[in-house]
């Protein structure tokens, strides 16, 4: 299995960070990058095979990648996404597809969180080729992308819907098992198709709306942040220091 990093994007709401650098180089524990927390936790569970999707200043993450491949003992996999400032991310991770083969935890490059997510997924009982690590503590509003269950299966994941009728928040996490590989890379070309504006996570909806089995796994009680804007990155730098 590889771990697979989701880095890029614009993050143009963190600027004048992001003028230079892709959102996952952001500063968030002194120099710690959101990519390095990223890697330090893939290593911790032992992914030392990481693909990381990048776009928007990928030169920056070129001229890092032989300082942070020794700093967290990993070796990257750097896959070119040719339309990042243009298409969402369902294009963004389907450029990854070749990939999906050989089993993924797929990370995204704008959320800091403890080790403690992936390790739930890992151990998590297989049930499902696809597995959505999922905040059910958290209360929601309305930015947060969102899901409700059916019985285990999901649902919906969605922006679009009511707060109070969601199981809760995908924080960006998913065990992508080796099955689901073509399903998933067919359902997000579907998706992007269909609007290149669209999340990856519409291409989740697009495979329960063929009829799959996705289940999720809750985090408990965790501090986690995603980064989209200048509130978020101080709530980052609160708690990232924090992490063992």
């Amino acid at each position: 299995m590889l771990g697979m990093v989701l880095a890029a994007g614009a993050g143009r709401r963190l600027r004048p960070y992001t003028d230079t650098l892709p959102k996952a180089l952001v500063p968030v524990d002194g120099e710690t990058t959101i990519l390095d927390i990223a890697l330090r936790n893939l290593a911790a569970v032992e992914l030392r095979e990481v693909v990381v999707i990048v776009g928007y200043r990928a030169e920056a993450v070129h001229e890092r990648k032989a300082a942070l491949e020794e700093r967290h003992g990993v070796r990257l996999t750097l896959v070119h996404n040719d339309k990042a400032e243009e298409w969402n991310n369902a294009y963004s991770l389907w450029c990854a597809r070749d990939y999906f083969g050989q089993g993924a935890l797929l990370v995204n490059g704008d959320t800091v969180h403890p080790v403690s997510v992936e390790r739930t997924l890992l151990a998590a009982p297989e049930t499902s080729d696809i597995l959505l690590a999922v905040d059910d503590v958290k209360t929601l509003a309305d930015e947060e992308m969102k899901v409700t269950l059916n019985g285990g299966d999901l649902a919906r994941i969605t922006k679009l819907m009511d707060p109070a009728q969601a199981y809760g928040e995908y924080i960006g996490a998913t065990l992508i098992r080796p099955g689901a590989a073509d399903r998933l890379a067919d359902a997000l070309r579907a998706t992007f198709e269909r609007d290149p504006q669209l999340y990856y996570e519409d291409g989740y909806q697009e495979m329960v709306a063929r009829g799959e089995r996705i289940h999720v796994a809750p985090i408990g009680k965790v501090d986690w942040v995603e980064v989209d804007n200048h509130d978020d990155l101080a709530k980052a730098r609160a708690i990232a220091g924090t992490y063992l």
